[in-house]
């Protein structure tokens, strides 16, 4: 390997305070942006990045080195693990077409309303084998893989093998895994991988320390060894790396997996593995001042930002000035309108009732939602609105509309404020990867995060996404939990063409702040000119008027509660706090995004990375 040159391209991401290019806004980056010719590789972790750096320089495209950074971070399991969940959108610069990735897992045998109702919860659990759908992500990585990248599995792979035979842990999860110690100690098989110092006054490993995964290598292992049989017997590379899929899904990997789970008290059975598929899909999109920008379908938050930007075209933001309190107000009010939408209408589409979809994207109904904004005060309580004459059917649902609108009464246990926040920011991360031929892929891929419950002796987290459905219809009738249907999720990436041509590629983590920060970053560049960069970095402002995703049993709204930059000025404080709003600061509320911006004119590709975080990108 070139580490040279490596390390050479990772000091262009040290930060630095750099003045603006683009414009003469007052708005500076701590980090520049970065710059390359022939590929960038932008995630959550700096080896992971190294791990697509290494991808590309073994003559890998961007589907290559997008799968070996989702490898390596699903390896380095805070944010995510292997049993989690994937999903992307890939630009095919043979065909011009985006193509979107579904690799969310679905709810398992068992698994349904009345089940978790008497259990008494109203929602799925939080943590734990039955907070567990089927794990999508190593499904996922080598459906891309096989359809649309160029080198071996084992190739692929060979970072995040390398980082499971033993590799110095970072902070972060040398950290989260002390912190949840006392949760883990409940799972045996958590128990030995995560605290290896069971006893000592620190049991999870110290940063810097050899943290070493032996079940999981063994399972990756055995993934190779199945690509390689497969040559042997004189299959494609595409049959090969399906052959690998097939023994995850169907083989000993999946007997293991099933077992680990069940012992736990888990729901998933050998069929639901069997049974279940990636699917390549065809993107949502909307044009917005002649850029399209494309989002993954409804079983994810994506289409809000869609919608979003539909209403905001009615606006002049421009005109407004960059996070005005008038500028903040309209962001925020369409915020809730479009999360009154998804956390009523957004569901799996290959489960009945059929989603609105076209309505709800329409512009026709977009220039309707925006007639319901206040432009002097915020409206706490927002309901749905009636996409269905914009598609021209019939709404089934009205008479579930006024229930919305305000939030239902407590339940037993009131969640704080600090919980709201960390449930409404929960895991994920984010994956970029583009290269010279013209490949680009977005990846939002999460799940099994820490505390991960493992599944037996495969080294694998489960998931944990089984929290996102409802039990109730009048929460959301197209998201109630049901064997083998997929909840709605937050997850997601972003593409954006010009002239049918790339011209962004963007990403956050963050659960459902993550279409609040995309949305901004995007305005930040098309609206106000900022670099990539310092479109990462921008101060944003995030609402918890929204129903949680994630979490425990207290999902509602904190209406009117906002949080704003500690740069914010104190004429808009002022402002907002007459509006109606709760102010709350933080010197972070933008991210951390990762993007990609196509330089058309010179040819070449601008990263950012957000100050935000230990993400972090190589660029050549």
């Amino acid at each position: 390997m070139k580490f040279p040159l490596l390390v050479t391209a990772a000091i262009a991401l040290c930060p630095v305070l750099v003045a603006q290019s683009f414009n003469d806004l007052p708005v500076h980056s701590q980090k520049p942006p970065l710059h390359g010719r022939h590929w960038m590789a932008i995630t959550g972790k700096p080896l992971a990045a190294t791990a697509g750096a290494m991808t590309f320089q073994k003559g890998g495209n961007a589907v290559d080195a997008a799968c070996a950074m989702l490898a390596a971070t699903c390896t380095m399991f805070d944010v995510l693990s292997w049993g989690g969940e994937t999903q992307a959108l890939i630009y095919h610069p043979k065909t011009g077409k985006v193509i979107a990735i579904n690799a969310l897992g679905v709810a398992p045998t068992g698994a349904t309303a009345e089940f978790f109702r008497r259990q008494g919860m109203n929602y799925p659990p939080q943590y734990g084998p039955l907070a567990a759908v089927t794990p999508g992500t190593p499904g996922g990585l080598m459906v891309m893989l096989a359809e649309y990248g160029t080198l071996s599995l084992a190739d692929v792979l060979a970072p995040a093998m390398q980082m499971a035979e033993g590799y110095p842990i970072e902070a972060q999860a040398a950290n989260s895994f002390e912190k949840d110690k006392d949760r883990l100690k409940g799972w045996p098989y958590s128990k030995a991988l995560f605290l290896p110092h069971l006893g000592e006054a620190r049991e999870a490993p110290r940063a810097g320390e050899i943290f070493r995964q032996p079940d999981l290598l063994a399972t990756l292992q055995k993934l190779v060894e199945a690509e390689k049989a497969a040559l042997q017997q004189g299959r494609s590379r595409k049959e090969a790396i399906m052959a690998a899929y097939d023994r995850f899904y169907r083989g000993d990997i999946a007997a293991e997996f099933v077992r680990g789970c069940r012992e736990q008290g888990g729901l998933i059975t050998e069929q639901d593995l069997a049974n279940w598929r990636v699917l390549q899909e065809e993107p949502l999109s909307v044009n917005y001042r002649g850029i399209d920008v494309y989002k993954l379908q409804q079983w994810t938050q994506g289409p809000m930002m869609l919608q979003a930007l539909n209403i905001l075209e009615t606006f002049d933001l421009r005109a407004m000035g960059y996070n005005s309190a008038r500028y903040l107000h309209t962001l925020l009010q369409v915020m809730h309108l479009t999360f009154a939408d998804r956390d009523f209408y957004y569901g799996d589409p290959y489960f009945p009732p059929e989603e609105p979809i076209r309505g709800l994207l329409s512009k026709a109904y977009a220039r309707e939602r925006a007639k319901a904004i206040d432009p002097a005060r915020n409206q706490p309580h927002v309901a749905p609105g009636d996409p269905y004459p914009f598609e021209g059917r019939i709404n089934p649902y009205l008479d579930l509309l006024p229930t919305r609108a305000k939030p239902a009464a407590p339940p037993r246990r009131v969640a704080s404020h600090a919980e709201f926040l960390r449930d409404l920011q929960l895991g994920t991360t984010s994956i970029e990867a583009a290269d010279r031929e013209g490949w680009v892929v977005s990846v939002t891929p999460s799940g099994g995060w820490n505390p991960a419950c493992i599944a037996g002796r495969t080294g694998i987290g489960m998931s944990q996404r089984m929290q996102s459905f409802v039990t109730d219809q009048a929460e959301n009738p197209f998201n109630v939990v049901e064997p083998g249907k997929r909840p709605r999720v937050t997850l997601t990436p972003t593409l954006a063409l010009r002239d049918g041509k790339p011209f962004l590629s963007f990403a956050v983590q963050g659960g459902d702040v993550q279409d609040q920060n995309l949305l901004q970053f995007f305005l930040n560049v098309v609206e106000f000119g900022m670099t990539v960069q310092e479109a990462t970095e921008a101060p944003n402002v995030n609402t918890d008027q929204l129903w949680l995703s994630l979490g425990g049993e207290d999902r509602r709204p904190r209406p009117g509660s906002i949080v704003l930059h500690d740069s914010t000025p104190p004429y808009v404080r002022k402002e907002l706090a007459g509006m109606g709003y709760r102010l709350r600061f933080d010197d972070r509320t933008s991210g951390p995004i990762n993007a990609i911006w196509f330089d058309t004119r010179h040819g070449t590709l601008w990263g950012g990375s957000s100050n935000h975080g230990e993400d972090h990108g190589i660029g050549w």
